[in-house]
Parts: structure tokens; sequence; C-alpha cells
């Protein structure tokens, strides 16, 4: 009966999907939704960027084994990320009319720097995207009990949400979304009740994470490296996600700068609030049957996101498993289908058409459909051949743009000075150097990521300031603004 239901909604989600793909006229329709959700729907779209496997399987189980302190980027850094680029940047996007995150990075700096900064947002989308397919993977593999193997399980989750992305874009992922925030809050609020009574209630729950000491959010005073590890985690998400293509996607797909700035700060607190529900209901499912707590052992890390399905399969009801599994594979698509089509625009837009200027509107539109299926093949493999947790994956692909992308855009929006010179050196060393420490020095006490953003920081200022030996390629803030 289960199995049924799974395999019903995923029906109803092509559907949906598909439906939605019948306004797609134009290269607009398919990446922004022609720039006309209302506020209730791009509210939910904001929700599902985050709202994905690694919050219900991953950030959830890293909280019962580690705490507070083992999950400063999700949901916190994730959560002011958002908040921060519906204040600072909602409005300048929308205002741009751009396409892509890229075309910022184009329009202010020139085509090199447009085709770099992309190419580390592209690459940073291989951890998130792979992240929210290994989790269907793991879906489906549960579900079956083992007769569908876990490789795969991926490879079938990822053709569903191939599907139905590759016809709507972003038009059947505002759509999907909507339904799927549905399901979502009401299905894990009725799992949360539901497996609280089995610990005791929430009282017991809570008194009991706090004895285990899992509210510490804060390390020792005297703690130094704990400290910069938080650190390193927590704007990993603040700030490295603020240069992403699902944030800037979703934003600029309102139907006014209004509802981009209250529908971006609405959906990032929502998300902060609710998150909390699936790290309650894996802390009560822990209360519930301490048995669970050998998945900690295992050497598989993946293993501990199983602390949830493997209760909810060996204790609840049918009815309870319906809307927790419904509520899993809605955190799951909503997210991955946004995963799939962001790296997609910005790869077909601005690191192939810069060498293609003169590709019709039609051919682009084949295009971002052939790069979708490409780009979800990577992630495959990706998915199928890494052991890490979800929530490890996603903050490492964040990285990437934290140290490559994050202050050109800050810079470029906000520091008139800003130039290509600089900019170019600023992605150049700030890769460069986090790659260096992660690589070779990676017991440094500042974490290697914190360490690329200060070259990144530091480079962008060298640059812009020294005589110019490269070209500015790019325009002021105020002449795009004019346009």
């Amino acid at each position: 009966m289960l199995v049924t239901f799974v395999i019903v909604y995923m029906i109803v989600t092509i559907g949906i999907g598909l439906i939605a793909a019948r306004r797609v006229h134009n290269a607009k329709d398919y990446l922004v939704a022609g720039r006309s959700l209302p506020l209730y729907m791009n509210v939910a779209t904001v929700f599902a960027t985050w709202f994905g496997a690694e919050t219900v399987l991953s950030v959830s189980a890293t909280f019962a084994r580690d705490g507070l302190s083992g999950i400063p980027g999700d949901p916190f850094g994730a959560s002011v990320c958002l908040v921060l680029a519906a204040l600072l940047f909602a409005k300048l996007f929308y205002r741009m009319n751009l396409l892509t995150i890229g075309d910022f990075y184009k329009q202010r700096y020139g085509k090199s720097v447009e085709v770099l900064t992309s190419t580390a947002v592209v690459l940073s989308y291989l951890g998130w995207t792979s992240a929210q397919l290994t989790a269907l993977g793991l879906v489906i593999y549960g579900l079956s009990g083992g007769a569908v193997d876990l490789n795969t399980a991926i490879l079938l989750g990822a053709g569903v949400v191939v599907i139905y992305t590759i016809f709507g874009g972003m038009w059947s992922v505002a759509f999907t979304d909507l339904f799927q925030t549905v399901i979502i809050l009401v299905g894990l609020a009725a799992v949360a009740v539901l497996v609280g009574d089995l610990a005791g209630g929430f009282d017991k729950v809570v008194s009991q994470a706090a004895a285990d000491g899992k509210f510490a959010f804060f390390p020792a005073a005297d703690d130094t490296a704990a400290w910069w590890a938080m650190a390193g985690a927590f704007f990993a998400f603040a700030f490295g996600s603020i240069p992403q293509q699902d944030v800037f996607q979703r934003m600029t797909s309102a139907k006014d700068e209004k509802t981009a700035v209250r529908g971006t700060v609405i959906g990032g607190l929502v998300y902060f609030c609710f998150a909390f529900v699936p790290i309650y209901i894996a802390y009560a499912a822990l209360v519930a049957d301490p048995g669970l707590g050998a998945l900690f052992a295992s050497e598989d890390a993946r293993e501990i996101q199983r602390i949830l399905p493997d209760l909810v399969l060996g204790k609840m009801p049918l009815w309870a498993q319906v809307l927790f599994f419904g509520a899993l594979l809605s955190a799951i698509l909503s997210t991955a289908s946004g995963a799939l089509l962001a790296p997609t625009a910005t790869f077909t837009e601005n690191v192939l058409r810069p060498f293609v200027p003169h590709m019709g509107d039609r051919q682009f539109l084949l295009t971002l459909r052939i790069v979708l299926v490409t780009f979800t093949s990577c992630a495959l493999i990706f998915a199928l051949n890494s052991q890490s947790t979800m929530y490890e994956m996603v903050q490492n692909a964040y990285n990437v743009t934290l140290t490559g992308a994050f202050v050109p855009l800050v810079a470029g929006a906000f520091w008139k000075r800003a130039n290509t010179q600089g900019a170019l050196l600023s992605v150049v060393m700030g890769v460069g150097t986090w790659l260096f420490f992660h690589n070779f020095a990676p017991e440094t006490l500042v974490p290697a990521n914190l360490i690329g953003l200060a070259a990144s920081a530091v480079f962008m200022v060298i640059g812009s300031l020294l005589p110019p030996v490269l070209r500015h390629e790019g325009r002021s803030m105020e002449s795009l603004l004019r346009g």
C-alpha cells in the first residue's frame, strides 16, 4: 500500500509539472517563470530552496548526534543567507532585469569574469544536487525493503525529477513547490506529534535533549579551534549560498520587486522555524528507540540519515508512513528540481552562450534541456561515488561560491571602484587559496574556506586599486540601473 502511494504521488507530481510546462513559451518563462509569481507562490518556492533532503534526513540526524553545535550552517546560516539576499540584492537584481546570477557578473565586469564565476557556481551545484538525488535513492531503497539496490534507486529518482523539470523549467518548479510545500507542512507536523507521543511527549524530548547537552550551540570560550570550525560552517551557508542561481531564480520569479523582497524574507523565516520540526522528530525517534543510535557508529556517514525512515517504517501506522514519506518526497523533489534547473541555466547562459552569441530563443530552450540532462548525469556520478552525509555534501558545495563568487558580487553591487582586474584576481586567488589549504594544509586553525574568503576580499581590493593591466570590461552600477 505504501509503495502504491509513492508511485501515485510521483505520477501526480509529474502531472503537475507537465501541466505547468504549458506556460513555457520562451527562455524567460523557462528560467524565471515570466517574472509573474504572486507572494504565496514566491514564499513557497523560497521555502523549498532549502527545505530538502538534508534538512529532513541529514541536518536532523546530525543534531541527534552532535546537537546544535553540529549544525551552524543549516538552518542558521541558510536562513541568514535568504534574509541577506532579500534585503541587499532582491531589488537590485529585479531592476537589472537579469535571467541568471551570471548576468550580473557579465554586466558589471565583462565576459571573462562572467565565465569564471559562473563556472564556480555550476561546479558548486554538483554536491548540492547530488545530495538530493542521494536522498531520493535512500527513500526508494528503504521503501522497496532493499529489493532495489541504492544505486539503482538513485537513478530512478533522478529520472522522475528530470521528466517534469526538463519540460516546464521554473514554471514546473513553482507549481510543484506549492503543492509539495503543503504536503511538507501538514505531513511533518502530524508525524512530529505522533513520534513525540512515542517518546513520552514534547516535554520529555526537550528535557532529554537539554540533559544530553544538545542545545549547547557555542563552543567553550577557550576552544579556539571549535569557534573557527563553527565560523567556517556558518559562513559557507550564510555567504557562500547568496551567489547561487536557485536563490536568485526564486527571488526574481516574483511579480514585482516588492514581492521579491517580502517573499524571500518570509520564505527564509518560515524555513528557519519549520526546520526544527524534523530536528525534533529525529531526536524524539532516538529517545523512543535508543537502538537507532547504533547508526552513528557506521563507517559510511550516510547511515545516520536512516534514523527517521527506519523508525517510521518500523513503528508507525500506515497513515503516518504515508504522511512522512509524502512530506519527505515533497521536500526532496521540490529542492531537487531547482537544483537541476539552476546550474543548467547558469552554464547555458553564462558559460556556453558567450561562445555562441547568435543562439536564437528556440535553440536556447533546446540547449537548456540538453544541458539539464548532461548535468544530471554528472551529479549522478558524484552521488554514486560519495559516502558523505548530505549536510557535508552541501556545505562543501558552498565553499566554491564563498571563495569564488561572493566577494565580486558584493563589491560589484556596493563599491564603485570594483573592476574587472580586481574581480579576476578575487576569483582566482580566492578559489586557489581555499583549494591549496584544503588539500595541503587541512589542519590549520582557521578553516580553508575562510582563508580563501579573506584572500578573495584582499585581492579584490588590490586588483581594483592597482594601475590597470587588464581593461575594465563592465559598467558601473549607476549606468546599469539607468538602463
